[in-house]
């Protein structure tokens, strides 16, 4: 792949352009690996058409997870210096005292990227960041009007934006995700979940105790109504026990595999402008732009591995391929492409697109969190500390 081939695929009528690549646990075929469990410690299962087939599957990375993680593949590209001058803003939490812990978070790691509210309750250069100049040219972004989105945030127009918490509202601009990545496991077998724990201090269950609120506790009278076993305290033994169907005890696979999907026609809907003029051509360099930045991050991702959570590794049987959907009918032609060989090919796309007028912040846009937004946190970390570790708050 090269910038021309890109180009061209860009400009002309291409449909997509698509990874599959299949992976087995790093344990090997047959070892268990856990999914993400959801509301009611429950997996994401479904049957799919595969090969004619109705096939059980189960979700191993959904959508929003694989966005998040190709979004921190791009961000630890940048402080590693590999990949340089991609626009990015950053909120610096540092020299707030009990704030210093979360350092930085910027527009690739906010969930709502740069519409996220940690950046509109942030202030660049001692103004709420929604009424700065640069803040105020994003209330002005659409599918017709994408270049302060392009200057500022790109990867919001790959990966999708909901401009729902700026000045407009629930009417704020909507970008569709025209990278979308998923991981799944194919015949899946749900296992069984196991329980137990040894005491080493020998605990008795019959050695009660009283609850207080803030996760404390003290020995309990002999008569106490409110008394518990060591055990709601984290002493004690657990019985060994198996829980059967719905106990989210991991899954074996015959594989999973990453479909990775790059939409090009997504990214024909989007113009450029600049002065309120746009070209055919400035048109298909930022979009040529935005589709090897696409690329960069899913290569980013894939050679930083899959590591994806607890007893969830997983490991690619064959390096990741790349087929360009270009014309129904004919074969796809088939590419590969290493991070550092995507990284070339965004660079040039930048500066062809540069040489068009169309330049992007190169260098971070850094702002400082505001006092309410300070203060709130602080609250919020107060709250947490007093709250026991057992409790949940939303």
């Amino acid at each position: 792949m090269n910038l021309n081939t890109l180009h061209h695929a860009v400009s002309g009528t291409a449909a997509a352009l698509r990874s599959r690549t299949r992976l087995q646990p790093a344990g090997g075929e047959g070892d268990k690996v856990f999914p993400p469990t959801y509301a009611g410690a429950v997996y994401a299962k479904e049957d799919r058409q595969i090969n004619g087939a109705k096939v059980p599957c189960v979700l191993i990375d959904s959508v929003q997870a694989q966005a998040n993680r190709l979004e921190e593949a791009l961000q630890r590209a940048l402080d590693s210096g590999v990949l340089k001058d991609l626009p990015v803003l950053n909120v610096d939490f540092t020299g707030l005292g009990l704030l210093d812990e979360i350092g930085r978070v910027s527009s690739l790691e906010a969930p709502h990227r740069i519409a996220d509210a940690i950046l509109r309750d942030s202030l660049h250069e001692g103004q709420p960041f929604r009424k700065s100049e640069l803040g105020k040219s994003l209330d002005q972004a659409s599918l017709q009007n994408a270049t302060p989105l392009y200057k500022l945030c790109p990867t919001a127009l790959v990966f999708g934006l909901w401009d729902s918490t700026g000045p407009k509202g629930g009417l704020g601009a909507k970008f569709q995700r025209a990278l979308v990545s998923e991981i799944i496991g194919v015949n899946a077998q749900i296992g069984v979940k196991t329980s137990s724990r040894i005491d080493p201090l020998g605990m008795r269950a019959a050695a009660k105790v009283i609850k207080k609120a803030d996760g404390s506790y003290e020995l309990a009278g002999e008569k106490a109504k409110d008394a518990v076993s060591p055990s709601e305290v984290n002493h004690g033994n657990i019985v060994p026990d198996i829980t059967k169907e719905g106990g989210a005890g991991g899954a074996t696979l015959d594989y999973a595999e990453q479909t990775v999907v790059i939409s090009l026609p997504a990214l024909r809907k989007l113009r450029f402008p600049i002065d309120g003029k746009t070209t055919p051509e400035r048109d298909s360099a930022a979009r040529t732009v935005l589709a090897a930045l696409a690329l960069v991050s899913a290569t980013l991702a894939a050679e930083s591995g899959f590591d994806l959570r607890s007893r969830c590794l997983l490991w690619p049987t064959d390096v990741m391929k790349w087929e360009l959907l270009e014309k129904p009918g004919q074969k796809p032609a088939e590419f590969t492409l290493k991070a550092e060989d995507a990284i070339k090919l965004l660079n040039e796309a930048v500066v062809a697109a540069e040489k068009l007028g169309l330049i992007w912040q190169k260098e971070p846009v850094k702002l400082t969190p505001s006092p309410n937004l300070v203060t709130l946190l602080k609250r919020s970390q107060d709250i947490a500390a007093k709250t026991p570790a057992n409790a949940t708050g939303g």
